[in-house]
């Protein structure tokens, strides 16, 4: 079965600079809204400016659908929601081990779609470093 997702060819999407950040030994990267723009612009033609327009447009829309209580789903990607919290009438203050009352509210969830979870789970051919890499060591 072809997954849309792979219809970049290889390395596509990390061809921009993206920032780097180093946890312990982790290293996340994280692409940002304007080099998202960016690679919407190398694979659609557009000019830049026209696609950080329409991302921004978009960031905005699903933003405002989603204070709004609206459900968001993208086909092949996944669901954005908003989920209700229940209050905590008990909680406890860690400094002062003061009872104090936590109001319910709202707080985003994504839940990745079928195929989403299909491409994150191949494993990819960079996947020896890191934890991965030790984990299958340690099975071996």
């Amino acid at each position: 079965m072809q997954i849309y997702l792979d219809r970049a060819p290889a390395g596509y999407y990390r061809k921009c600079k993206n920032t780097q950040k180093d946890l312990g030994g982790i290293s996340l990267s994280t692409i940002t809204k304007k080099e998202l723009a960016l690679l919407v612009s190398q694979s659609t033609g557009f000019k830049k400016n026209l696609t950080a327009q329409m991302v921004d447009s978009l960031f905005i829309a699903m933003r405002d659908n989603l204070i709004e209580g609206e459900r968001i789903e993208i086909r092949g990607f996944g669901v954005f929601q908003v989920k209700d919290t229940r209050p905590k009438p008990a909680a406890r203050n860690p400094r002062t081990c003061e009872v104090i009352y936590v109001p319910a509210r709202r707080k985003s969830h994504f839940k990745p779609g079928r195929l989403l979870k299909e491409a994150l789970h191949q494993v990819r051919p960079d996947a020896g470093q890191g934890q991965a890499g030790e984990a299958g060591d340690a099975q071996a």
